[in-house]
């Protein structure tokens, strides 16, 4: 039998909700086995981000190498790269290794509001990483940052947006309608072919603490099982959803709390 293996680079929050611990969490909950290199410590709780430690670029680099030569890696998921330099090494290690799916969250902003990704580390991002990517997966302002233009409101600028975010390198967009408004969050899946609509009830919760970092995870362990794109991102809307859904059976922190990652199990 073989074991599916999906690793996580990204960073790590010290409250456990979101970063390389939601990411952890979510491939255990969907049948995977996690490994992880971590590009950030953030001092970090369910109210905000009171501090990031960056590691050095050469270190991740290490990390990176050290799963790698030994695991067998049927998906990679990228989340907080923190700085120019660890993304340089994560690319220059993606095309050493050359993973069958890469699925990248370009997280710049935490729930909280906090920073995430340094300003100048925007265009190595649009340019090192997104022409690697199976697929990216930004919310709604993080689709317009990365284009530089207005938060999209309608179905078409929306679509647009992820045809122009493809032009950049990547195989497909998964726009994600988390911040947006009316009685359903619907994300939409752009690809080379077509857009799938994908609605679920926008939900009265707070506890939303890492629910992109999650859906995104959702999406590289469905790959690692050996998924096509539509049905991992089909399985993964459903999923979070239902992290969503629970969230409320858990009373985590004084802010956002986090989804439930083990709803099926308590």
């Amino acid at each position: 039998m073989t074991t599916p293996v999906a690793l996580t680079i990204a960073g790590s929050d010290s409250s456990g909700g979101a970063g390389i611990q939601a990411d952890l969490k979510t491939f255990a909950a969907l049948g995977v086995y996690g490994a992880s290199a971590i590009t950030a410590l953030t001092a970090q709780n369910t109210r905000g981000v009171t501090g990031i430690h960056a590691v050095p670029a050469d270190f991740v680099t290490a990390q990176i190498d050290a799963v790698f030569s030994d695991l067998a890696v049927g998906a990679v998921k990228i989340g907080m790269v923190a700085q120019a330099a660890s993304i340089d090494a994560i690319a220059a290690a993606l095309m050493r290794w050359k993973p069958r799916h890469v699925v990248l969250d370009p997280v710049m902003v935490a729930t909280s509001g906090d920073r995430l990704l340094a300003s100048e580390a925007v265009e190595a991002l649009r340019t090192r990483l997104i022409p690697l990517a199976s697929v990216i997966t930004p919310n709604l302002p993080e689709a317009a940052a990365l284009l530089d233009e207005p938060v999209a409101t309608s179905e078409a600028a929306i679509e647009s947006q992820g045809r122009r975010l493809m032009a950049l390198g990547c195989r497909a967009v998964l726009i994600k309608g988390g911040h947006g408004e009316g009685a359903d969050s619907t994300d939409y899946l752009v690809d080379s072919e077509k857009t799938i609509a994908l609605a679920a009830p926008r939900l009265p919760t707070r506890n939303t603490h890492g629910t992109g970092c999650s859906l995104s995870s959702a999406v590289a362990a469905g790959l690692a099982r050996g998924e096509d794109l539509a049905q991992a991102v089909r399985h993964a809307k459903a999923w979070i959803s239902a992290a969503i859904a629970a969230a409320d059976r858990f009373s985590v922190g004084h802010g956002h709390g986090p989804v439930h990652h083990f709803h099926k199990f308590y």
